[in-house]
């Protein structure tokens, strides 16, 4: 189903409510907006396949954008709106766009895109922005009847660029129509319960994969999405409350910062409504997800995969526990782990994470290198995103790392992951990265990068705290050999910290075979 079947028979439905202001959107608005939309652009001359490309906040115009360009059979690239002018631009370059859509929220820096951009469209909701046509004036005039050849179209998502320019995953769009289940829709909306009685709370930012995906499938299944413009821990408990909240998701970042409200916050509001909580996006700490199963109970679900859709795994509390860290077993394509030569592992060796699919399920645009970087060596439909981990016995994945970011100090393995989960609830630490520094004797050694909380200030005494905690709870040749402080780490909102970022100021001198 689609937008087009929920508006036709109950148009008055809400289809969004935004958190902060309260505004809102029928599916009649939502699907008379998109058709709008879709015919301005294909007026102007796009077809299926272009891209769409969209650099926006939270805003309640962001799924009519989206649901004129699947309505279009073409690809909406959805921009990282914290991006600065030149790194927004080089994506709306890089993927071809023909048509960019903003905000006056996001002025200058949008002002100074349309000046390194040559695209035939471009509109700005809510205001005039130098460069942009008046968003609501292109589509006031426009006819919202019944567009006369709907095709399928999809979304174009770039990688965060963790370790270096981002790549646009482009998978091949499917042929039929834009009210054909597809994606989340058939993977996860039978599992998860979706319907028109859902109310799906969306924490985090629009233009992220998983947010994008999942309010998008809570439109095409009926229900309403309560989309907050930025997280709150506190307001998000409020939120769940006010509106029954049913289904919602998450990163782990997120689940720490309402752990560490006080005890009298975390209960304040009543949760009862919450069925069904998501986590995924980044490795979530044991002691995180055991404390969050313990006040929210087994309704806690964790999945594993990738915009490229090469692969998804899937599991629920009861399976967590019994398989403590694990991300589940593949409900989209088959596992397999291997070593540096592309040689499968036995349980519990940890490897390189491949899916096998029957097919290549997608390319990294305009960079065929990349792509095949991501294939077996020997085998080309089984492709990798870069994690390792290992299966245990019972055929559950674990993951250990990203393979960018393992740290090798005297030949020895060390996955920074883990000792960031055991430093993530130390009272005074507020985010926390670890990173192989240069080190003369071993090649490298780890060093924690602390952002502290608020009310405390960097000292000598917490980094040997900090320390001290980490012996408590690491063998040694893991434990940090330092601690250094940064007033905030760069961490997205979507749970992914930048640690490039990081590690080029260690880096700028040496030889590495860090990237």
């Amino acid at each position: 189903m689609a937008i087009s079947h929920h508006a036709a028979a109950n148009p008055d439905r809400i289809a969004t409510i935004m958190a902060g202001t309260g505004e809102t959107l029928t599916y009649g608005e939502l699907n008379d907006r998109s058709i709008r939309l879709a015919r301005m652009l294909q007026d102007s001359g796009l077809r299926p396949g272009d891209v769409v490309a969209l650099f926006m906040e939270n805003n309640i115009r962001f799924h009519e954008v989206v649901w004129a360009v699947l309505r279009s059979g073409m690809y909406l690239c959805p921009i990282n709106r914290y991006l600065n002018a030149d790194e927004a631009a080089y994506i709306v370059i890089d993927s071809e766009a023909r048509a960019l859509i903003t905000s006056t929220a996001l002025q200058s820096v949008a002002a100074e895109v349309a000046s390194k951009v040559d695209c035939p469209i471009m509109l700005s909701v809510d205001g005039g922005i130098e460069g942009y046509e008046s968003y609501e004036a292109a589509v006031a005039t426009v006819d919202s009847s019944p567009l006369q050849s709907e095709p399928a179209g999809d979304g174009m998502y770039y990688s965060s660029g963790t370790t270096g320019r981002p790549k646009g995953i482009k998978r091949s769009l499917v042929k039929g129509h834009f009210t054909d289940p597809a994606g989340l829709e058939i993977l996860l909306g039978p599992t998860f319960g979706f319907g028109t009685d859902t109310v799906y709370l969306s924490p985090a930012p629009l233009y992220h994969a998983a947010p994008f995906g999942f309010t998008r499938t809570i439109h095409a299944m009926g229900g309403t999405n309560v989309i907050m413009e930025r997280f709150d821990a506190l307001e998000a408990l409020r939120l769940i409350e006010k509106h029954q909240v049913t289904h919602s998701q998450w990163v782990p970042t997120m689940f720490i910062r309402m752990l560490k409200l006080a005890a009298d916050e975390r209960s304040r509001y009543d949760l009862s409504s919450h069925r069904v909580v998501v986590h995924a996006a980044a490795p979530c700490p044991l002691d995180v997800k055991h404390k969050m199963i313990d006040w929210w109970g087994p309704i806690i679900w964790e999945y594993y995969g990738g915009s490229e859709l090469n692969g998804l795994t899937l599991c629920d509390s009861e399976q967590w526990l019994a398989h403590p860290g694990t991300v589940g077993k593949p409900i989209l394509g088959s596992l397999h782990i291997c070593d540096e030569n592309g040689t499968e592992l036995e349980p519990h060796q940890p490897g390189a994470v491949y899916f096998e699919r029957d097919r290549m399920p997608f390319n990294y645009h305009n960079d065929p290198e990349k792509t095949r970087s991501a294939q077996h060596p020997e085998h080309p439909t089984w492709t990798k995103l870069g994690d390792v981990g290992f299966v245990d016995e019972d055929g559950y994945l674990h993951l250990t790392d990203r393979e960018s970011f393992m740290i090798i100090s005297g030949g020895v393995n060390i996955y920074p992951q883990e000792i960031e989960d055991s430093l993530a609830l130390h009272p005074k630490i507020r985010d926390v990265a670890v990173i192989g520094v240069p080190n003369e004797d071993f090649g490298e050694e780890v060093k924690a990068v602390v952002e502290l909380e608020p009310g405390f200030e960097p000292s000598e005494e917490i980094a040997l705290e900090i320390l001290a905690y980490a012996r408590d709870r690491l063998a040694g040749y893991k434990v940090p050999r330092s601690v250094d402080f940064e007033e905030q780490l760069p961490r997205l909102e979507t749970g992914k910290l930048y640690k490039r970022l990081l590690r080029d100021r260690y880096w700028a001198d040496h030889e590495s075979r860090l990237v």
